[in-house]
């Protein structure tokens, strides 16, 4: 018998989807279809960089500029569509900036109670934050993260380059930031897949957060987002998380693949029980 439940999985900012493959092999391991599609924000083939093999973060824009955040949430939300037409129902996850995706993605036409009061089967069933940006309707990542004076500030872990913040930026440090409970070797293979992305300047245009079941897991050795920082963001909403917690650092999906498996079904078998 088939899971009642399928995971779409939005990544995080740089990267592409292959980090995130053994999460959705040991999902899939346990019979749950997931997803995990490729962020235009951070595909190289679409950033301008000329030789992807070997990628110059210095170009300008592309003539029609870059993608935007706004384009991630309607790639994801194209795949949710067809899950819910087919009367699936969607457990959503996102990681790191990957969260702001999700939310955007999970607009009010596409959630399991409204779908249901139209007479009409699937739907979003809740969304699965993993050391994740939840960033309030209005605001886009980029605005959240900045001072109000107006300056613009690049964190510890990524540079921009040539043209500032109207251009790419890439990671600093990977091995340090996102995969520190990594060995040397395999922190090197995964800190090789990293791509780049433009700031995260579209605003959330909805607040999923009080309408959908949310869970957040806490990453208690994130060196790039400090926990105590990942659970003001749950805190300050006012419908309360589900959390969890787990013992390692921004990279669960690798460092942390069976126990964050685990907590996806404990959350999902709590909306669906």
């Amino acid at each position: 018998m088939a899971p009642p439940f399928v995971v779409v999985l939005c990544h995080g900012s740089y990267h592409t989807p292959a980090p995130y493959q053994p999460l959705v092999d040991a999902l899939t391991e346990r019979g749950i279809e997931t997803y995990c599609p490729q962020r235009p924000t951070c595909d190289l083939s679409q950033l301008n960089v000329g030789d992807i093999n070997n990628p110059d973060f210095d170009r300008r824009a592309p003539p029609g500029g870059y993608p935007l955040p706004a384009d991630d949430a309607a790639e994801i939300g194209r795949l949710i569509d067809r899950l819910i037409s087919g009367g699936k129902s969607v457990l959503l996850a996102g990681h790191s900036s990957g969260g702001w995706v999700a939310a955007e993605a999970a607009t009010s036409a596409r959630q399991a109670s409204v779908r249901a009061q139209e007479g009409k089967t699937g739907g979003i069933i809740g969304i699965f934050f993993i050391g994740a940006f939840i960033i309030p309707e209005g605001q886009s990542v980029h605005s959240f993260f900045q001072p109000a004076d107006g300056r613009n500030i690049a964190p510890p872990f990524m540079r921009f380059h040539k043209h500032g913040v109207d251009g790419l930026g890439t990671m600093v440090d990977p091995e340090k930031f996102l995969f520190n409970d990594l060995d040397e070797a395999t922190a090197k293979k995964w800190a090789g897949t990293l791509t780049a992305a433009p700031v995260m300047n579209s605003p959330l245009t909805h607040n999923p957060y009080t309408t959908l079941p949310c869970a957040y897991l806490v990453l208690e050795n994130d060196y790039t987002l400090p926990k105590e920082y990942q659970e003001g963001m749950a805190a300050s909403q006012s419908k309360p998380f589900t959390m969890y917690h787990a013992p390692c650092g921004h990279s669960p999906h690798l460092s942390w693949t069976t126990g964050l498996v685990e907590k996806i079904e404990e959350f999902a078998g709590q909306i669906l029980d």
